[in-house]
């Protein structure tokens, strides 16, 4: 059975994923009047649930708009005990090592996941357990906020595989782990 772990993510020219409150207004500084995905969507077709950890989940449902997921979502979590009745049937919370939580999910039968989300993206790199990189890059520097990236325990080689340029001025990157 195949596996992989894609990670898709806006980041500022200097590699913060949110400003250092949390801000995240400045991803849709780029007008976008046609709406387009920059690739969401052909994302959302390959895979087959998501991954994200509680922080990410609790900005997610107080954004005040519908849930935005038509895939479930696995939210990891040591705190967390329920999820809103609403979100029951869509959302499953899990704890534990990265390669545990992979192993439930995988035999519920989620084999491509999106993960999301700083401290789980940061986990899984730590862990190799990330196989794609596709990652946004906004033309604006945020001088500090939520780093992307952390101190890895060795160093983990990616090929190119393309660059796009959206709304010309927004750089998608993407990547795959050499392996």
């Amino acid at each position: 059975m195949e596996y992989k772990n894609i990670v898709f993510i806006g980041k500022s020219l200097d590699d913060f994923i949110a400003g250092k409150k949390g801000e995240l207004d400045w991803l849709d500084m780029i007008p976008n009047p046609e709406q387009n995905s920059m690739g969401y969507y052909d994302l959302m077709e390959e895979i087959d649930a998501i991954v994200m950890g509680k922080t990410t989940f609790e900005t997610v449902i107080g954004f005040d708009i519908d849930w935005p997921y038509k895939k479930h979502v696995f939210v990891l979590s040591h705190s967390l005990k329920e999820v809103p009745d609403n979100l029951k049937d869509k959302v499953t919370l899990l704890h534990g090592k990265e390669n545990d939580v992979l192993d439930v999910i995988h035999k519920k039968g989620f084999n491509n996941l999106y993960i999301d989300g700083r401290k789980t993206v940061q986990n899984f790199l730590k862990a190799d357990l990330i196989d794609e990189l596709r990652i946004s890059t906004i033309p604006i520097l945020l001088g500090d906020g939520i780093p992307l990236f952390d101190i890895l325990p060795k160093p983990l080689i990616f090929n190119h595989v393309k660059t796009e340029v959206f709304l010309d001025q927004i750089v998608q990157s993407h990547y795959k782990r050499k392996r």
